[in-house]
C-alpha cells in the first residue's frame, strides 16, 4: 500500500511578534496554515505568544541591532524548519519630540530598529529568498511615512525610508520572484496606543480627536493590519509588488 505525504506548510517569520500587530499577524498567518516563527527580545511574552498559537509555532529570542543577527535567525529558521517564504518586517520602537530639540543618540536608536534593522531583516530574507526560488517580504511602515504630525518627524522618517526602500527593492529583486511590499497602519489600538493615550492631559477628549480624523470613525485594530499581511503573503497577491498598502481608515486618503 502506498501513501502520498503532505506537503510541508509554507514559513513565515514575523519580527517584533510578541504584542500588538506582530503577534496578531503571527497569530492571523498562523490561522492561514503557515508554519510561524515569532521573534522578539522578550522571552517571556513570545512564549507566551506560540503558547497560544501551539503547534507549527516556534519563539526565537532575537536582537536585531546586533551586527549579523538577521543572518543568523533567518538561518536558523532555514535549517532548522527547511525553509522561508515569508516574512513580515515588523520590529520597531515609537519616538515622540520637538524635531529641533531630538537629541542625536535618540535619532540614532530610532534608526537603528526602524529603518537599519529592517534593512538588514531583508537583505537577509531577500538572500534565502534568491537561493531557493523566490518567497514574499512584507514591510510595516506607518501612516507618517506619507504625513507630517509635530513630534513625529524622527519616527517618520524612519519609517519614510522604509517606504523607499519598498519600493526599491521590489524592483530589483523581482527577477529572483521576490515580492516587496509594505502595509502602513494608522493609527492601531495596541498597547503602545493605549499607553500613549493615557499619559495625555484629557484621555477621552485626545482619543475622540484621533477619531474624529479618520473617515471610517474608528482606530484600526491590529487584526485589520494583520489581514492586509494575510492578503500580501497569499497567493491572490502573487501579481502584486512595490506597494505600500494604507490601512488606516482613509486617512492618508482625505
Amino acid at each position: 500500500m502506498s501513501t502520498t505525504s503532505l506537503p510541508a506548510p509554507s514559513v513565515a517569520v514575523v519580527t517584533g511578534a510578541t504584542s500588538g500587530i506582530g503577534a496578531a499577524t503571527a497569530e492571523r498567518l498562523h490561522q492561514d496554515g503557515f508554519h510561524v516563527v515569532v521573534t522578539g527580545r522578550s522571552q517571556e511574552r513570545g512564549k507566551a505568544v506560540v503558547a497560544e498559537l501551539g503547534p507549527r509555532a516556534h519563539f526565537l529570542e532575537a536582537d536585531l541591532t546586533s551586527d549579523g543577527e538577521p543572518d543568523r535567525l533567518l538561518r536558523h529558521v532555514a535549517d532548522h524548519i527547511g525553509r522561508v517564504d515569508i516574512v513580515v518586517n515588523n520590529a520597531a520602537q515609537d519616538h515622540t519630540g520637538d524635531l529641533l530639540d531630538v537629541p542625536v543618540a535618540e535619532i540614532r536608536s530610532t534608526f537603528e530598529i526602524n529603518t537599519i534593522a529592517a534593512i538588514t531583516v531583508l537583505q537577509a530574507a531577500g538572500r534565502l529568498m534568491r537561493d531557493n526560488g523566490g518567497g514574499s517580504i512584507i514591510n510595516i511602515t506607518s501612516r507618517l511615512a506619507s504625513i507630517g504630525v509635530p513630534t513625529m518627524a524622527i519616527y517618520s522618517a524612519s519609517k519614510g525610508a522604509i517606504k523607499a526602500l519598498t519600493t526599491a527593492a521590489a524592483v530589483e529583486l523581482a527577477p529572483h520572484n521576490i515580492r516587496v511590499n509594505a502595509v502602513a497602519p494608522g493609527m492601531t489600538r495596541t498597547p503602545l496606543y493605549e499607553t500613549w493615550l493615557a499619559a495625555q492631559p484629557d484621555p477621552h477628549a485626545t482619543a475622540a480627536g484621533v477619531v474624529d480624523g479618520i473617515p471610517l470613525g474608528r482606530l484600526a485594530s491590529p487584526d485589520d493590519v494583520a489581514a492586509a499581511v494575510s492578503y500580501l503573503a497569499s497567493p491572490g497577491a502573487a501579481y502584486i509588488t512595490g506597494t505600500t498598502l494604507p490601512v488606516d481608515g482613509g486617512y492618508t486618503a482625505r
